[in-house]
């Protein structure tokens, strides 16, 4: 997750520009919101913990004035949700400065940090590693060179292992990177009237008045400059494999962005389509649970001849619960997050679509409610395959045993939801729904399959110092239990 944002526009107001591109973000990342701005001489970097309407208004705004910035919303997966983790990471030495965005996580973190001679505690996050690791090359074995910014990012890069999105700035340019599986999506776009911008999802370049130019191929560097973009290969082209998380189809990205091509919304209409074939039902309605859950139930209402409406009422000022940090702040999230529509649901017999479970929290609760609101059967239809393994690239799952159908067969999913029926879209299905012909896709959170090994002692708190660290022999035995399941059917039914 966490959404990246960066432009180039000399004479603009890129500060109001990059607050209106990171809140085309926030779905992104709600823990904490930052940007740093240069105008030409020096770097300056404004960061908080909170949604980027809280972290920034129209005052601070008007005191960044500069013309080039980047910004981030932060969602954590290594490093906890606390202001030394949020973003962008700066560092400066006189007349060397940069600060750095980053969407991911790395795998190699405790290697990286190891080989570096630093000890636990002294950076806390993969993002605050690769900024140290960054300018210990610009300060030192970079100064000399032309671009010192460049040719440190030329000489980390290649150690880097794992899901990495970086938007990185120093006083007189933008470096736009996408890992060679490009796990997580970063376009370019071009402002209306001059300039450029990168971000994590094209719909920001909508909001600020931009084109989009095109997606940053998996292990393509740019640099924004006076001279316009140049693109480089910073990577051997053998590691270069795209892998685009399966999941942005799925939940992450917003519905009106395009991936691979391919429109986010019409892949999630078309996913419940192929559910409706795949998993019919008798019914009176079909209802989506907000928001990314209503493509794929207009989909499914309209495979099935099933009228769609509207079973749910999502209150709009909270976040999304899959990515608070903590399962305490999820199981509150979800009683504040839905309401039932009685008078749509009473003496109905539902088709309840929903992207995926994980963990279940809300799955669960959101039947009860439907219960307690009259329905009188509860039909869940999910529009991707079971969520059975922890991702590593940039989704804070936790462990294998914290999601639901690692541990359960689906009937018992059915029976500890409280449903009437339950089924999971085919991934074959999936995939042939998004349209992305011959593209490639990192499904390990659904089959197993990582494409990038996983140390077994890697775990959210992998820097840290104190008996926090401890926690990561829990991951280790729940890796290795992860490896030994492979073979046990019983998990797969």
């Amino acid at each position: 997750m966490c959404g990246i944002f960066g432009v180039y526009a000399p004479g603009r107001m890129v500060a109001h520009l990059t607050y209106l591109g990171l809140y085309a973000l926030q779905h992104r990342g709600q823990e904490s919101a930052g940007m740093a701005v240069s105008n030409f001489e020096d770097v300056m970097v404004v960061k908080e913990m909170g949604l980027v309407s809280n972290v920034f208004d129209d005052r601070a705004l008007t005191s960044l004035p500069g013309d080039i910035a980047v910004g981030q919303t932060r969602y954590s997966t290594t490093g906890h949700s606390q202001w030394r983790n949020a973003q962008p990471i700066y560092r400066g030495s006189g007349d060397l400065q940069f600060a750095l965005g980053h969407n991911g996580n790395l795998v190699n973190t405790e290697e990286l940090a190891s080989d570096a001679g630093m000890l636990p505690g002294t950076v806390a996050s993969d993002s605050d590693l690769v900024g140290e690791l960054v300018a210990f090359e610009m300060f030192n074995g970079s100064k000399d060179a032309t671009n010192p910014l460049l040719h440190a990012m030329q000489q980390v890069l290649p150690k880097l292992r794992g899901a990495f999105c970086f938007s990185v700035m120093d006083q007189r340019q933008i470096i736009g990177v996408r890992d060679p599986n490009g796990f997580r999506p970063l376009s370019l776009g071009r402002l209306d009237g001059g300039g450029w911008v990168l971000a994590s999802e094209n719909p920001a370049f909508d909001v600020v008045g931009a084109s989009f130019v095109r997606e940053l191929d998996p292990g393509e560097m740019v640099i924004i400059d006076e001279f316009g973009v140049t693109s480089l290969r910073p990577f051997d082209e053998s590691v270069v494999d795209p892998k685009l998380c399966i999941f942005e189809f799925v939940y992450f990205a917003r519905p009106d962005t395009r991936l691979y091509g391919q429109n986010v919304h019409q892949a999630r209409v078309r996913m419940g389509e192929s559910l409706a074939e795949q998993a019919p039902v008798e019914a009176d309605l079909v209802m989506g649970v907000p928001e990314s859950g209503i493509p794929a139930a207009e989909g499914f209402a309209r495979a099935s001849g099933i009228p769609f409406g509207h079973g749910l009422v999502k209150n709009r000022y909270i976040g999304r619960t899959f990515i608070a940090p903590s399962q305490e702040l999820r199981a509150l999230g979800v009683r504040m997050k839905l309401n039932p529509l009685t008078e749509n649901i009473a003496g109905k017999r539902l088709v309840v679509v929903d992207d995926s479970i994980v963990r279940g929290t809300t799955t669960k609760a959101m039947v009860a409610m439907l219960r307690g609101a009259g329905a009188t059967e509860v039909h869940l239809r999910i529009s991707s395959p079971p969520y059975r393994w922890p991702c590593f690239y940039g989704m804070d799952t936790g462990t294998r045993s914290e999601l639901l159908a690692a541990n359960l067969t689906v009937d018992e999913i059915r029976e500890y939801i409280g449903c009437d029926s339950i089924s999971y879209l085919h991934l074959d299905a999936m995939v042939d729904s998004i349209g992305a012909v011959n593209a490639g896709f990192c499904d390990a959170c659904l089959t197993g399959n990582y494409p990038i090994d996983i140390p077994v002692n890697l775990s959210k708190n992998v820097l840290e110092s104190g008996e926090e660290r401890h926690q990561t022999s829990t991951i280790a035995r729940s890796l290795q239990g992860n490896r030994e399941a492979t073979s046990n059917d019983t998990l797969f039914s």
